[in-house]
Protein backbone atom coordinates (compact mmCIF):
# COMPACT_ATOMS: atom_id res chain seq x y z
CA UNK A 1 0.00 0.00 0.00
CA UNK A 2 2.91 2.39 0.67
CA UNK A 3 4.16 2.04 -2.93
CA UNK A 4 0.70 3.03 -4.18
CA UNK A 5 0.56 5.99 -1.78
CA UNK A 6 4.00 7.17 -2.91
CA UNK A 7 3.00 6.89 -6.57
CA UNK A 8 -0.19 8.83 -5.85
CA UNK A 9 1.76 11.60 -4.10
CA UNK A 10 4.23 11.85 -6.99
CA UNK A 11 1.34 12.00 -9.46
CA UNK A 12 -0.39 14.66 -7.36
CA UNK A 13 2.84 16.67 -7.30
CA UNK A 14 3.08 16.61 -11.09
CA UNK A 15 -0.63 17.28 -11.61
CA UNK A 16 -0.70 20.21 -9.16
CA UNK A 17 2.79 21.54 -9.81
CA UNK A 18 1.66 24.97 -11.07
CA UNK A 19 -0.80 25.45 -8.21
CA UNK A 20 1.76 24.39 -5.59
CA UNK A 21 4.42 26.65 -7.08
CA UNK A 22 2.02 29.62 -7.18
CA UNK A 23 1.08 29.12 -3.50
CA UNK A 24 4.74 28.72 -2.54
CA UNK A 25 5.73 31.82 -4.53
CA UNK A 26 3.06 33.81 -2.72
CA UNK A 27 4.21 32.50 0.65
CA UNK A 28 7.96 32.99 0.02
CA UNK A 29 7.68 36.18 -2.01
CA UNK A 30 10.02 34.86 -4.72
CA UNK A 31 9.32 32.74 -7.78
CA UNK A 32 12.98 31.76 -7.92
CA UNK A 33 13.00 30.46 -4.34
CA UNK A 34 9.72 28.67 -4.96
CA UNK A 35 11.10 27.04 -8.09
CA UNK A 36 14.20 25.86 -6.23
CA UNK A 37 12.06 24.49 -3.41
CA UNK A 38 9.79 22.69 -5.88
CA UNK A 39 12.79 21.08 -7.56
CA UNK A 40 14.19 19.93 -4.21
CA UNK A 41 10.74 18.64 -3.23
CA UNK A 42 10.61 16.51 -6.38
CA UNK A 43 14.08 15.17 -5.59
CA UNK A 44 12.94 14.20 -2.10
CA UNK A 45 9.85 12.50 -3.47
CA UNK A 46 11.82 10.64 -6.12
CA UNK A 47 14.30 9.33 -3.53
CA UNK A 48 11.65 8.27 -1.04
CA UNK A 49 11.13 4.52 -0.78
CA UNK A 50 7.82 4.54 1.01
CA UNK A 51 5.25 6.82 2.55
CA UNK A 52 2.45 6.44 5.02
CA UNK A 53 -1.19 7.23 4.44
CA UNK A 54 -1.73 10.86 3.43
CA UNK A 55 -5.11 12.43 4.15
CA UNK A 56 -4.60 15.58 2.08
CA UNK A 57 -2.00 15.22 -0.70
CA UNK A 58 -2.21 18.92 -1.60
CA UNK A 59 -1.47 20.06 1.98
CA UNK A 60 1.17 17.38 2.40
CA UNK A 61 3.02 18.45 -0.76
CA UNK A 62 2.80 22.14 0.15
CA UNK A 63 4.20 21.40 3.60
CA UNK A 64 7.11 19.42 2.13
CA UNK A 65 7.92 22.25 -0.30
CA UNK A 66 7.69 24.85 2.48
CA UNK A 67 9.95 22.78 4.74
CA UNK A 68 12.45 22.44 1.88
CA UNK A 69 12.43 26.22 1.41
CA UNK A 70 12.93 26.77 5.15
CA UNK A 71 15.79 24.25 5.25
CA UNK A 72 17.40 25.94 2.25
CA UNK A 73 17.06 29.36 3.90
CA UNK A 74 18.63 28.09 7.14
CA UNK A 75 21.49 26.54 5.21
CA UNK A 76 22.12 29.81 3.36
CA UNK A 77 22.13 31.70 6.69
CA UNK A 78 24.70 29.32 8.19
CA UNK A 79 27.11 29.47 5.29
CA UNK A 80 29.92 31.85 6.16
CA UNK A 81 30.46 33.01 2.57
CA UNK A 82 28.08 32.66 -0.34
CA UNK A 83 29.26 31.82 -3.83
CA UNK A 84 28.60 35.38 -4.97
CA UNK A 85 30.55 36.76 -2.01
CA UNK A 86 33.42 34.40 -2.79
CA UNK A 87 33.48 35.51 -6.43
CA UNK A 88 33.48 39.15 -5.31
CA UNK A 89 36.38 38.45 -2.95
CA UNK A 90 38.37 36.91 -5.75
CA UNK A 91 37.88 40.05 -7.84
CA UNK A 92 39.35 42.39 -5.24
CA UNK A 93 42.20 44.31 -6.83
CA UNK A 94 45.64 43.78 -5.37
CA UNK A 95 46.76 47.02 -3.74
CA UNK A 96 50.32 45.81 -3.29
CA UNK A 97 52.79 47.89 -5.25
CA UNK A 98 54.12 46.50 -8.49
CA UNK A 99 57.88 45.86 -8.70
CA UNK A 100 58.22 49.06 -10.72
CA UNK A 101 56.33 51.05 -8.07
CA UNK A 102 58.52 49.56 -5.34
CA UNK A 103 61.69 50.54 -7.20
CA UNK A 104 60.38 54.08 -7.74
CA UNK A 105 59.41 54.37 -4.07
CA UNK A 106 62.88 53.22 -2.97
CA UNK A 107 64.45 55.66 -5.38
CA UNK A 108 62.26 58.49 -4.06
CA UNK A 109 63.17 57.58 -0.49
CA UNK A 110 66.87 57.63 -1.27
CA UNK A 111 66.47 61.00 -3.00
CA UNK A 112 64.55 62.36 -0.01
CA UNK A 113 67.27 61.17 2.37
CA UNK A 114 69.87 62.94 0.23
CA UNK A 115 67.81 66.15 0.25
CA UNK A 116 67.45 66.03 4.06
CA UNK A 117 71.19 65.35 4.40
CA UNK A 118 71.82 68.66 2.57
CA UNK A 119 70.25 70.58 5.47
CA UNK A 120 72.45 72.16 8.13
CA UNK A 121 72.80 69.91 11.21
CA UNK A 122 70.49 71.88 13.57
CA UNK A 123 67.82 72.38 10.88
CA UNK A 124 67.97 68.67 9.99
CA UNK A 125 67.64 67.65 13.66
CA UNK A 126 64.64 69.96 14.15
CA UNK A 127 62.99 68.76 10.92
CA UNK A 128 63.44 65.07 11.77
CA UNK A 129 62.26 65.53 15.36
CA UNK A 130 59.14 67.39 14.25
CA UNK A 131 58.16 65.36 11.18
CA UNK A 132 59.31 61.86 12.07
CA UNK A 133 59.88 61.98 15.82
CA UNK A 134 56.46 63.37 16.61
CA UNK A 135 57.90 66.02 18.92
CA UNK A 136 56.11 69.31 19.41
CA UNK A 137 57.83 72.60 18.71
CA UNK A 138 58.01 73.31 22.43
CA UNK A 139 59.64 69.93 23.13
CA UNK A 140 62.21 70.52 20.40
CA UNK A 141 62.95 74.03 21.68
CA UNK A 142 63.42 72.77 25.24
CA UNK A 143 65.61 69.86 24.12
CA UNK A 144 67.84 72.04 21.91
CA UNK A 145 67.90 75.09 24.17
CA UNK A 146 66.43 77.42 21.55
CA UNK A 147 63.21 79.42 21.24
CA UNK A 148 59.98 78.04 19.82
CA UNK A 149 60.14 80.84 17.25
CA UNK A 150 63.54 79.64 16.05
CA UNK A 151 62.22 76.06 15.80
CA UNK A 152 59.32 77.31 13.67
CA UNK A 153 61.70 79.28 11.43
CA UNK A 154 64.05 76.31 11.00
CA UNK A 155 61.11 74.03 10.17
CA UNK A 156 59.87 76.50 7.58
CA UNK A 157 63.30 76.73 5.95
CA UNK A 158 63.69 72.94 5.98
CA UNK A 159 60.31 72.44 4.34
CA UNK A 160 61.03 75.09 1.68
CA UNK A 161 64.34 73.40 0.91
CA UNK A 162 62.75 69.94 0.62
CA UNK A 163 59.93 71.17 -1.60
CA UNK A 164 62.30 73.11 -3.88
CA UNK A 165 64.69 70.19 -4.26
CA UNK A 166 61.98 67.52 -4.60
CA UNK A 167 60.24 69.50 -7.33
CA UNK A 168 63.18 68.98 -9.66
CA UNK A 169 63.45 65.21 -9.11
CA UNK A 170 60.73 63.98 -11.49
CA UNK A 171 59.87 66.72 -13.83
Amino acid sequence: MTDQALSAIRRAFLDRYDDLKARLTQRLGSAELAGDAMQDTWLRLSRAESIGIVQSPRSYLFRIALNVAIDRHRFEQRRPVSTVDLENLLEVPDDAPTPEQAILARSDLEAFKAIVDELPARRRAIFLAARFGGASRQEIADRMGVSVRLVAKELQLALEHCVARAGGLRG
